[in-house]
Protein backbone atom coordinates (compact mmCIF):
# COMPACT_ATOMS: atom_id res chain seq x y z
CA UNK A 1 0.00 0.00 0.00
CA UNK A 2 1.39 3.09 -0.94
CA UNK A 3 1.29 6.04 2.17
CA UNK A 4 0.77 9.39 1.98
CA UNK A 5 3.63 12.35 2.56
CA UNK A 6 1.53 15.63 3.47
CA UNK A 7 4.56 18.42 3.04
CA UNK A 8 3.46 21.83 4.81
CA UNK A 9 5.15 23.99 2.80
CA UNK A 10 6.39 24.94 -0.83
CA UNK A 11 9.85 26.68 -0.10
CA UNK A 12 12.95 25.33 -1.13
CA UNK A 13 12.95 22.62 2.11
CA UNK A 14 9.20 21.64 1.67
CA UNK A 15 9.79 21.02 -2.03
CA UNK A 16 13.17 19.09 -1.54
CA UNK A 17 11.96 16.73 1.08
CA UNK A 18 8.63 16.14 -1.24
CA UNK A 19 11.24 15.62 -4.75
CA UNK A 20 12.90 12.92 -2.57
CA UNK A 21 10.02 11.05 -0.73
CA UNK A 22 8.52 11.19 -4.24
CA UNK A 23 11.29 9.26 -5.41
CA UNK A 24 11.50 6.77 -2.70
CA UNK A 25 7.64 6.08 -3.40
CA UNK A 26 5.61 8.13 -1.33
CA UNK A 27 2.45 9.70 -2.93
CA UNK A 28 3.42 13.60 -2.01
CA UNK A 29 0.70 16.33 -1.12
CA UNK A 30 2.30 19.75 -1.13
CA UNK A 31 0.29 22.39 0.79
CA UNK A 32 1.12 25.79 0.44
CA UNK A 33 -0.49 28.53 1.96
CA UNK A 34 0.49 31.56 -0.33
CA UNK A 35 -0.39 31.40 -4.39
CA UNK A 36 3.15 30.93 -5.00
CA UNK A 37 5.07 28.07 -4.41
CA UNK A 38 8.97 28.80 -3.28
CA UNK A 39 9.08 31.19 -0.18
CA UNK A 40 11.57 33.54 0.37
CA UNK A 41 13.61 31.89 -3.20
CA UNK A 42 11.29 32.83 -5.71
CA UNK A 43 10.75 34.80 -9.07
CA UNK A 44 8.04 37.61 -10.32
CA UNK A 45 7.61 39.82 -13.08
CA UNK A 46 8.06 43.27 -11.33
CA UNK A 47 6.15 45.83 -13.10
CA UNK A 48 8.64 48.82 -12.21
CA UNK A 49 11.21 47.71 -13.93
CA UNK A 50 9.42 45.39 -16.34
CA UNK A 51 11.51 42.33 -15.73
CA UNK A 52 11.44 39.15 -14.02
CA UNK A 53 13.47 39.40 -10.47
CA UNK A 54 14.35 37.46 -7.46
CA UNK A 55 12.85 38.12 -4.38
CA UNK A 56 16.75 38.49 -2.80
CA UNK A 57 19.88 37.71 -5.01
CA UNK A 58 20.93 34.57 -3.05
CA UNK A 59 24.23 32.61 -4.66
CA UNK A 60 25.12 29.38 -4.30
CA UNK A 61 28.83 27.61 -4.56
CA UNK A 62 29.63 24.76 -6.10
CA UNK A 63 30.48 23.16 -3.22
CA UNK A 64 26.55 23.47 -1.93
CA UNK A 65 26.37 19.42 -2.58
CA UNK A 66 22.99 19.17 -1.66
CA UNK A 67 21.67 21.97 -3.12
CA UNK A 68 23.05 20.87 -6.63
CA UNK A 69 21.72 16.84 -6.05
CA UNK A 70 18.38 18.83 -5.75
CA UNK A 71 18.54 20.57 -8.93
CA UNK A 72 20.14 17.68 -10.56
CA UNK A 73 17.17 15.27 -9.12
CA UNK A 74 14.59 18.17 -11.14
CA UNK A 75 16.74 17.72 -14.16
CA UNK A 76 17.97 21.90 -13.64
CA UNK A 77 21.40 21.84 -12.71
CA UNK A 78 22.64 23.06 -15.63
CA UNK A 79 20.70 26.49 -15.15
CA UNK A 80 23.04 26.88 -12.53
CA UNK A 81 25.98 28.73 -14.39
CA UNK A 82 28.92 30.55 -13.25
CA UNK A 83 33.02 30.97 -14.29
CA UNK A 84 34.99 27.53 -14.39
CA UNK A 85 37.38 29.27 -11.80
CA UNK A 86 36.46 30.14 -8.23
CA UNK A 87 37.68 34.10 -8.78
CA UNK A 88 36.13 36.70 -6.75
CA UNK A 89 36.93 40.10 -8.02
CA UNK A 90 36.67 42.88 -4.84
CA UNK A 91 36.47 46.94 -5.39
CA UNK A 92 37.00 49.14 -2.73
CA UNK A 93 35.32 52.40 -2.79
CA UNK A 94 37.17 54.45 -0.04
CA UNK A 95 39.97 53.83 -2.03
CA UNK A 96 39.46 52.71 -5.28
CA UNK A 97 41.58 49.88 -4.86
CA UNK A 98 40.38 46.83 -6.89
CA UNK A 99 41.70 43.30 -6.73
CA UNK A 100 40.30 39.82 -7.45
CA UNK A 101 40.48 36.69 -4.81
CA UNK A 102 41.77 34.13 -7.19
CA UNK A 103 40.72 30.18 -5.05
CA UNK A 104 41.44 28.17 -8.39
CA UNK A 105 40.05 25.39 -9.17
CA UNK A 106 41.67 22.34 -6.57
CA UNK A 107 40.82 20.86 -3.40
CA UNK A 108 43.10 22.52 -1.22
CA UNK A 109 43.62 26.45 -0.37
CA UNK A 110 46.76 26.48 -1.51
CA UNK A 111 45.47 30.10 -2.75
CA UNK A 112 47.20 31.46 0.67
CA UNK A 113 50.20 30.71 -0.39
CA UNK A 114 50.27 32.75 -3.34
CA UNK A 115 50.56 36.38 -2.97
CA UNK A 116 49.34 37.10 -6.65
CA UNK A 117 45.41 35.03 -5.36
CA UNK A 118 45.29 36.27 -1.62
CA UNK A 119 43.97 39.57 -0.69
CA UNK A 120 46.25 42.51 -1.45
CA UNK A 121 48.43 43.66 1.69
CA UNK A 122 47.76 39.89 3.69
CA UNK A 123 50.20 37.21 4.44
CA UNK A 124 50.10 33.11 5.48
CA UNK A 125 49.74 33.86 9.17
CA UNK A 126 47.10 36.02 8.80
CA UNK A 127 45.22 33.42 7.31
CA UNK A 128 46.49 30.98 10.19
CA UNK A 129 44.48 33.31 12.42
CA UNK A 130 41.25 31.98 11.23
CA UNK A 131 41.98 28.53 12.27
CA UNK A 132 39.97 28.29 15.55
CA UNK A 133 36.79 29.37 13.81
CA UNK A 134 37.49 25.21 12.06
CA UNK A 135 36.77 24.01 15.56
CA UNK A 136 35.00 26.94 17.38
CA UNK A 137 31.48 25.30 18.85
CA UNK A 138 28.43 27.30 17.85
CA UNK A 139 28.00 28.69 21.60
CA UNK A 140 30.99 30.33 20.93
CA UNK A 141 30.38 34.25 19.38
CA UNK A 142 33.28 35.07 16.08
CA UNK A 143 34.71 38.17 17.91
CA UNK A 144 35.75 36.08 20.42
CA UNK A 145 37.45 33.42 18.39
CA UNK A 146 39.26 35.44 15.59
CA UNK A 147 40.69 38.87 14.47
CA UNK A 148 37.84 41.26 13.89
CA UNK A 149 40.18 44.10 12.39
CA UNK A 150 42.84 44.20 9.85
CA UNK A 151 43.38 43.87 6.45
CA UNK A 152 42.19 40.96 5.60
CA UNK A 153 38.97 40.63 7.91
CA UNK A 154 38.10 43.98 6.21
CA UNK A 155 38.20 42.76 2.68
CA UNK A 156 37.21 39.43 3.16
CA UNK A 157 36.32 37.69 6.41
CA UNK A 158 34.10 40.61 6.91
CA UNK A 159 32.14 40.29 3.80
CA UNK A 160 31.86 36.57 3.67
CA UNK A 161 30.71 36.13 7.52
CA UNK A 162 28.08 39.25 6.77
CA UNK A 163 26.99 37.19 3.68
CA UNK A 164 26.25 34.09 5.59
CA UNK A 165 25.43 34.95 8.86
CA UNK A 166 23.17 37.82 8.26
CA UNK A 167 24.45 39.57 11.61
CA UNK A 168 27.52 42.09 12.29
CA UNK A 169 30.24 39.16 12.44
CA UNK A 170 31.59 39.80 15.95
CA UNK A 171 28.50 39.04 17.03
CA UNK A 172 28.09 35.68 15.12
CA UNK A 173 27.97 32.20 16.35
CA UNK A 174 31.47 31.21 15.49
CA UNK A 175 30.44 27.35 14.82
CA UNK A 176 28.08 28.31 12.73
CA UNK A 177 30.93 30.73 10.50
CA UNK A 178 33.03 27.97 11.05
CA UNK A 179 30.78 25.62 8.88
CA UNK A 180 30.88 28.05 5.93
CA UNK A 181 34.99 28.30 6.50
CA UNK A 182 35.59 24.99 6.09
CA UNK A 183 32.86 24.27 3.03
CA UNK A 184 34.23 27.20 1.48
CA UNK A 185 37.81 28.62 1.54
CA UNK A 186 39.02 25.27 3.60
CA UNK A 187 37.87 23.18 1.15
CA UNK A 188 39.67 25.12 -2.36
CA UNK A 189 38.40 26.57 -4.92
CA UNK A 190 36.64 23.33 -6.38
CA UNK A 191 33.76 24.14 -3.62
CA UNK A 192 33.52 28.22 -4.19
CA UNK A 193 32.93 28.41 -8.17
CA UNK A 194 30.21 30.93 -7.61
CA UNK A 195 26.75 29.54 -9.47
CA UNK A 196 24.41 31.72 -10.63
CA UNK A 197 20.39 31.03 -11.58
CA UNK A 198 20.68 33.70 -14.81
CA UNK A 199 17.07 33.39 -15.41
CA UNK A 200 16.18 33.26 -11.86
CA UNK A 201 15.65 31.32 -9.12
CA UNK A 202 12.38 30.34 -9.62
CA UNK A 203 13.09 28.71 -12.97
CA UNK A 204 15.79 26.50 -11.08
CA UNK A 205 14.79 25.65 -8.20
CA UNK A 206 11.07 26.07 -7.91
CA UNK A 207 8.76 25.76 -11.25
CA UNK A 208 10.69 22.79 -12.29
CA UNK A 209 10.26 20.78 -8.52
CA UNK A 210 6.44 21.16 -9.09
CA UNK A 211 5.99 20.04 -12.80
CA UNK A 212 8.47 17.14 -11.34
CA UNK A 213 6.10 16.43 -8.76
CA UNK A 214 2.74 17.06 -10.81
CA UNK A 215 3.68 15.53 -13.76
CA UNK A 216 4.25 11.92 -11.79
CA UNK A 217 0.57 12.18 -10.11
CA UNK A 218 1.55 14.18 -7.14
CA UNK A 219 -0.38 17.15 -5.64
CA UNK A 220 0.60 20.77 -5.10
CA UNK A 221 -1.89 22.68 -3.62
CA UNK A 222 -1.47 26.59 -3.84
CA UNK A 223 -3.76 28.74 -1.11
CA UNK A 224 -4.19 26.04 0.95
CA UNK A 225 -3.06 27.16 4.45
CA UNK A 226 -3.07 24.39 7.27
CA UNK A 227 -4.51 25.99 10.10
CA UNK A 228 -4.46 23.33 12.86
CA UNK A 229 -3.79 19.28 13.33
CA UNK A 230 -5.24 16.95 15.64
CA UNK A 231 -3.54 14.41 17.68
CA UNK A 232 -4.16 10.36 18.61
CA UNK A 233 -2.23 7.81 19.75
CA UNK A 234 0.75 10.55 20.01
CA UNK A 235 0.71 11.37 15.79
CA UNK A 236 -1.00 13.65 13.39
CA UNK A 237 -4.34 11.94 12.76
CA UNK A 238 -5.48 14.89 11.16
CA UNK A 239 -4.87 18.50 9.19
CA UNK A 240 -7.31 21.11 9.40
CA UNK A 241 -7.32 23.59 6.52
CA UNK A 242 -10.34 25.24 7.71
CA UNK A 243 -13.92 24.55 7.50
CA UNK A 244 -14.82 21.25 6.23
CA UNK A 245 -11.58 20.80 4.49
CA UNK A 246 -9.95 18.18 6.78
CA UNK A 247 -7.90 15.30 5.86
CA UNK A 248 -6.96 12.53 7.34
CA UNK A 249 -3.64 11.19 7.95
CA UNK A 250 -3.55 7.67 7.71
CA UNK A 251 -1.58 4.63 9.03
CA UNK A 252 2.07 4.75 7.72
CA UNK A 253 1.49 8.54 6.67
CA UNK A 254 3.99 11.40 7.73
CA UNK A 255 3.64 15.04 7.55
CA UNK A 256 6.64 17.66 6.96
CA UNK A 257 6.23 20.23 8.38
CA UNK A 258 8.09 23.16 6.47
CA UNK A 259 6.70 26.83 7.17
CA UNK A 260 8.25 29.28 8.83
CA UNK A 261 9.32 29.68 12.56
CA UNK A 262 6.30 31.43 13.35
CA UNK A 263 3.98 29.37 11.61
CA UNK A 264 5.36 26.18 12.98
CA UNK A 265 5.09 27.28 16.78
CA UNK A 266 1.43 28.50 16.08
CA UNK A 267 0.74 25.06 15.14
CA UNK A 268 2.72 23.11 17.61
CA UNK A 269 2.72 25.09 20.96
CA UNK A 270 5.73 24.50 23.20
CA UNK A 271 7.98 24.31 19.85
CA UNK A 272 11.60 26.35 20.63
CA UNK A 273 12.32 28.32 17.81
CA UNK A 274 14.24 31.34 16.91
CA UNK A 275 12.82 34.76 18.06
CA UNK A 276 15.35 37.49 16.36
CA UNK A 277 15.51 38.15 13.07
CA UNK A 278 17.79 40.32 10.37
CA UNK A 279 16.74 41.78 7.17
CA UNK A 280 18.06 41.58 3.78
CA UNK A 281 17.56 44.66 1.38
CA UNK A 282 17.40 43.92 -2.43
CA UNK A 283 17.79 46.37 -4.95
CA UNK A 284 17.27 46.29 -8.59
CA UNK A 285 17.99 48.23 -11.64
CA UNK A 286 16.85 47.79 -15.47
CA UNK A 287 20.29 48.89 -16.70
CA UNK A 288 22.68 46.99 -19.49
CA UNK A 289 25.99 46.43 -16.91
CA UNK A 290 29.35 47.53 -18.98
CA UNK A 291 30.73 45.29 -21.03
CA UNK A 292 32.85 42.39 -19.40
CA UNK A 293 31.31 43.08 -16.10
CA UNK A 294 31.85 40.56 -13.73
CA UNK A 295 28.43 38.52 -12.69
CA UNK A 296 29.37 39.24 -9.01
CA UNK A 297 31.61 42.19 -7.34
CA UNK A 298 32.49 42.32 -3.67
CA UNK A 299 32.20 45.88 -2.26
CA UNK A 300 34.05 47.46 0.34
CA UNK A 301 33.35 50.42 1.48
CA UNK A 302 29.73 51.20 0.92
CA UNK A 303 26.25 50.81 1.65
CA UNK A 304 26.60 48.28 -1.64
CA UNK A 305 27.92 44.74 -0.64
CA UNK A 306 27.55 42.55 -3.66
CA UNK A 307 27.00 43.24 -7.18
CA UNK A 308 25.54 41.22 -9.86
CA UNK A 309 25.02 41.63 -13.12
CA UNK A 310 22.51 40.10 -15.21
CA UNK A 311 21.50 40.51 -18.95
CA UNK A 312 19.72 43.92 -18.86
CA UNK A 313 19.94 44.21 -15.25
CA UNK A 314 22.03 45.03 -12.06
CA UNK A 315 21.31 43.93 -8.78
CA UNK A 316 22.84 44.46 -5.12
CA UNK A 317 22.41 42.54 -2.13
CA UNK A 318 22.62 44.30 1.35
CA UNK A 319 22.35 41.79 4.54
CA UNK A 320 22.39 42.84 8.26
CA UNK A 321 19.83 45.54 6.47
CA UNK A 322 17.44 46.55 9.60
CA UNK A 323 18.97 50.26 9.51
CA UNK A 324 17.26 50.52 5.94
CA UNK A 325 13.68 49.27 6.42
CA UNK A 326 12.50 52.69 6.90
CA UNK A 327 14.83 54.63 4.70
CA UNK A 328 12.12 56.28 2.29
CA UNK A 329 12.54 53.78 -0.47
CA UNK A 330 13.46 56.69 -3.46
CA UNK A 331 16.04 58.15 -1.18
CA UNK A 332 17.58 54.20 -0.42
CA UNK A 333 17.49 53.64 -4.47
CA UNK A 334 19.36 57.16 -5.31
CA UNK A 335 21.91 56.04 -2.57
CA UNK A 336 22.86 52.79 -3.71
CA UNK A 337 22.50 53.17 -7.21
CA UNK A 338 25.50 56.40 -6.80
CA UNK A 339 27.70 53.36 -5.55
CA UNK A 340 26.95 50.92 -7.83
CA UNK A 341 27.79 53.17 -10.48
CA UNK A 342 30.91 53.71 -8.49
CA UNK A 343 31.84 49.97 -8.27
CA UNK A 344 30.24 48.91 -11.46
CA UNK A 345 32.47 51.17 -14.05
CA UNK A 346 28.76 52.54 -14.99
CA UNK A 347 30.03 56.43 -14.73
CA UNK A 348 32.85 59.08 -14.53
CA UNK A 349 32.66 61.18 -11.93
CA UNK A 350 28.87 61.57 -12.42
CA UNK A 351 26.48 59.05 -12.40
CA UNK A 352 23.19 58.29 -14.55
CA UNK A 353 20.26 59.39 -13.96
CA UNK A 354 18.44 56.63 -11.85
CA UNK A 355 17.02 53.65 -14.32
CA UNK A 356 13.67 51.77 -13.78
CA UNK A 357 14.21 50.19 -10.08
CA UNK A 358 12.79 48.10 -7.49
CA UNK A 359 14.08 47.75 -3.48
CA UNK A 360 12.87 44.62 -2.05
CA UNK A 361 13.28 44.92 1.78
CA UNK A 362 12.67 41.15 3.74
CA UNK A 363 12.27 42.21 7.09
CA UNK A 364 12.72 38.65 8.34
CA UNK A 365 14.79 37.58 6.26
CA UNK A 366 16.86 35.30 8.41
CA UNK A 367 17.04 33.93 12.02
CA UNK A 368 19.98 36.17 13.28
CA UNK A 369 22.86 33.75 13.35
CA UNK A 370 23.93 34.58 16.90
CA UNK A 371 25.38 31.88 19.43
CA UNK A 372 21.61 32.43 21.21
CA UNK A 373 19.53 32.48 18.63
CA UNK A 374 21.23 29.25 17.29
CA UNK A 375 20.38 27.73 20.49
CA UNK A 376 16.84 27.75 20.20
CA UNK A 377 16.91 26.15 16.69
CA UNK A 378 14.74 22.74 17.02
CA UNK A 379 15.85 19.78 15.50
CA UNK A 380 13.82 17.83 12.57
CA UNK A 381 12.14 15.07 15.17
CA UNK A 382 9.17 16.12 17.22
CA UNK A 383 7.10 14.86 19.89
CA UNK A 384 4.73 13.31 17.57
CA UNK A 385 6.20 9.92 15.63
CA UNK A 386 4.86 11.32 11.85
CA UNK A 387 5.38 14.78 12.27
CA UNK A 388 9.32 15.93 10.81
CA UNK A 389 10.01 19.70 11.42
CA UNK A 390 12.31 21.59 7.66
CA UNK A 391 13.69 25.22 7.10
CA UNK A 392 16.95 26.77 7.10
CA UNK A 393 15.55 27.66 10.72
CA UNK A 394 15.81 24.50 12.26
CA UNK A 395 19.16 22.75 13.52
CA UNK A 396 20.97 22.41 9.88
CA UNK A 397 24.63 23.38 11.32
CA UNK A 398 24.99 25.96 8.74
CA UNK A 399 23.63 30.04 9.07
CA UNK A 400 20.06 30.06 6.87
CA UNK A 401 21.25 29.55 3.56
CA UNK A 402 19.81 27.66 0.44
CA UNK A 403 22.03 24.77 1.42
CA UNK A 404 20.93 24.71 4.66
CA UNK A 405 17.35 24.49 3.40
CA UNK A 406 17.52 21.56 0.90
CA UNK A 407 19.84 20.32 3.77
CA UNK A 408 16.81 20.33 5.82
CA UNK A 409 14.31 18.70 3.88
CA UNK A 410 16.70 15.81 2.95
CA UNK A 411 17.26 15.11 6.40
CA UNK A 412 13.95 15.06 7.01
CA UNK A 413 12.55 12.65 4.18
CA UNK A 414 15.55 10.67 5.38
CA UNK A 415 14.31 10.36 9.01
CA UNK A 416 10.85 9.48 7.27
CA UNK A 417 12.18 6.52 4.71
CA UNK A 418 14.32 5.44 8.05
CA UNK A 419 11.44 5.35 10.33
CA UNK A 420 9.50 3.62 7.49
CA UNK A 421 12.07 0.93 6.99
CA UNK A 422 12.54 0.26 11.09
Amino acid sequence: MQHTAHIIGAGISGLSAAVRLANAGFKVAVHEATQQAGGRCRSYFDGATGLTIDNGNHLLLSGNSHARAYARSIGTEAGLVGPESAQFPFVDLTTGQRWQIDLGKGRLPTWVLDESRRVPDTGLTDYLKLAPLIWASEQTLVGKSIPTEGVLYQRLVQPLLLAALNVDPPEGSAGLAGAIVRETLLAGGQACRPLIAREGLSTVLIEPAVKFLQERGHSVQLGHELRSFATTDGKVGALNFGGEDVIQVGEGDVVVMAVPPRAASSLLPGLKTPTEFRAIVNAHFRFEPPQGSPPILGVIGSIVEWLFAFPNRLSVTISNGDRLVDMPREELAQAIWNDVCKAGGVSGDVPPPLPPWQIVRERRATFAATPAQNALRPGPVTALKNLFLAGDWTATGLPATIEGSVRSGDRAADLVLAAKGS
